[in-house]
């Protein structure tokens, strides 16, 4: 959001090492972003700096620690323009009944607390460099529920209300908080993930229809860090053609 043209703005993307996240850096690399692309996986931040020419640090967002050391390390090399809360995931499709308690607990933490605690590091860089952005992509999973996604529903509603929660208590500060809620995206990792790598269980998640994929998604980001400094994208929800609600896709096979 920052209005200054004496430098490229600036963003933070966590979760960069593969989907929507390492989309959404090669996004703003190529529209002329400086990016500090963060993520576990080393060999992958390497790998995506090569081609890209982002910056790179290896944290991981559940772990107080590392978002310490991330947030000393961004504020070290200049100003910061945005945060980009992508770090999340599912784990597991189990009833309410047989939910596995640990799947529950790792998605709480990676995609609620580990949203607070980057979006708590950075929140005063913003300020002190004069206002931002701080976008949280979250998941049409947070508007409804879905038989056997309860723990990843209630995981990501909690982190729609860290942000619409977050937009209330800052309003009036240069600060905007932007939601993405993505509906189905195919990447390379998401439903593999989500179901303990069995290819086929994953391959079904996208059959017979057309799903968006990461760079839909770093469209969207790009898009909402780009509009003028008075304009406020609360919520962005982007699914594809074929996905009318959670529960209801058109298979047709087009």
């Amino acid at each position: 959001m920052s209005t200054s043209t004496s430098r490229p703005r600036r963003a933070l993307v966590t979760g960069a090492s593969s989907g929507i996240g390492a989309a959404t850096v090669r996004r703003l690399r190529a529209e002329g972003w400086q990016v500090v692309a963060t993520a576990r996986r080393a060999d992958r931040l390497a790998a995506l700096a090569q081609e890209t020419g982002a910056d790179t640090f290896v944290a991981d967002v559940t772990d107080g620690a590392d978002v310490e050391r991330l947030a000393a390390y961004v504020a070290a090399d200049g100003p910061l323009d945005a945060l980009v809360n992508n770090a999340g995931g599912a784990f597991g499709l189990d009833s309410v009944e047989k939910a596995d308690l640990d799947h529950w607990r790792r998605m709480y933490e990676l995609n609620v607390l580990g949203t607070l605690r980057v979006t708590q590091a950075v929140l005063p860089q913003l300020r002190a460099d004069g206002g931002g952005d701080v976008v949280v992509v979250t998941s049409t999973a947070a508007y409804g529920p879905y038989e056997g996604g309860a723990g990843y529903t209630g995981a990501k509603a909690a982190e729609r209300m860290l942000a619409t929660t977050l937009r209330w208590e800052i309003v009036g500060e240069p600060i905007r908080v932007l939601e993405i809620a993505p509906g189905a995206v195919a990447t390379d990792e998401f439903a593999l993930v989500r179901f303990d790598g069995d290819e086929a269980r994953a391959a079904a998640v996208y059959d017979g229809y057309q799903p968006l994929v990461a760079e839909d998604i770093a469209d969207a980001i790009a898009w909402t860090l780009s509009r003028p400094p008075h304009v406020n994208i609360d919520l962005l929800v982007v699914r594809p053609r074929a996905q009318a609600s959670n529960t209801k896709t058109a298979r047709t096979g087009v």
